[in-house]
């Protein structure tokens, strides 16, 4: 356990990464930025996930409200497993369904812990 005492360092660098990456798949939904999607849309999908994705990864990177947008955003993520992904194979790197696997475990796992260190809700409650 040589990172114990880096634990809430860590956990809230893995919290503000897996925002920051997950909010540039709701710009590229909704704005086509940094690049368009990789395939065409439902427009169900624009206009449910773009949002979900660039504000949800927005709160979970800022640290502000964070345990209800990781839960949210995991939810997605379980729901774009299944209904891409899950269907096609039975394990995740075959119907290449990892990232939104990895995606819904971490995001649920921030849920729980919440917004930890260097977060909005944590300058918060000590001002």
């Amino acid at each position: 356990m040589f990172m114990h005492a880096y634990a809430q360092q860590t956990y809230a660098l893995m919290r503000i990464v897996t925002g920051f990456l997950f909010l540039w798949h709701g710009t590229q939904k909704l704005f086509s930025v940094p690049m368009p999607p990789p395939m065409q849309l439902p427009s169900f999908v624009i206009t449910i996930a773009g949002p979900i994705e660039l504000i949800g990864g927005t709160l979970v990177m800022i640290g502000f409200m964070t345990g209800w947008a990781a839960f949210l955003c995991s939810g997605l993520m379980a729901s774009a497993y299944w209904m891409v992904h899950g269907m096609q194979a039975p394990l995740p790197i075959q119907n290449m369904g990892e990232l939104a696997a990895l995606y819904c475990f971490v995001f649920l796992y921030i849920s729980a812990h919440g917004s930890g260190i260097w977060s909005v809700d944590a300058a918060r409650k000590s001002a």
